[in-house]
């Protein structure tokens, strides 16, 4: 999957509907981000109490949350909806790829990234010059 997946390329079957809000601005916030893409999961007709559509903003909150605390802020954001997948994909300005590791009194959490993967049907991390472009595809139904 590229770092902005065309939804031809989710599907690989031609019949997509593709659904984006128009912001050109990355969210500054994890709320902010949750708040995107519920509103491009409306936008395609997709219920948001369902346990499929909380997962996905649990992982949107992870990545957005580990972009601004450990990637410099979120540089590019996207959210698509294509058929019943939803393509999130989420840049920040570091390098670093995200590493699973145990956390300790002195330094809580960990439990992000894995639970991202877990949750997520694909999960790829690519770099580039200026940072990282984490990208998911999370099934809806």
């Amino acid at each position: 999957m590229s770092t902005s997946p065309d939804s031809d390329d989710l599907l690989g079957n031609g019949r997509t509907r593709e659904h984006e809000p128009r912001s050109g601005h990355p969210p500054v916030s994890a709320a902010a981000a949750r708040a995107r893409v519920s509103e491009v999961l409306l936008r395609a007709g997709v219920g948001l109490d369902t346990p499929s559509v909380a997962d996905a903003l649990l992982v949107t909150s992870e990545l957005v949350t580990n972009a601004i605390r450990h990637g410099g802020g979120v540089t590019a954001f996207r959210a698509v909806v294509a058929e019943d997948l939803l393509s999130l994909s989420i840049g920040d300005a570091s390098p670093l790829v995200p590493a699973a590791r145990t956390g300790t009194v002195e330094r809580p959490g960990g439990f992000g990234w894995p639970l991202v993967q877990r949750l997520a049907e694909r999960v790829e991390c690519r770099t580039h010059s200026d940072g990282k472009t984490i990208s998911t595809v999370l099934r809806l139904s």
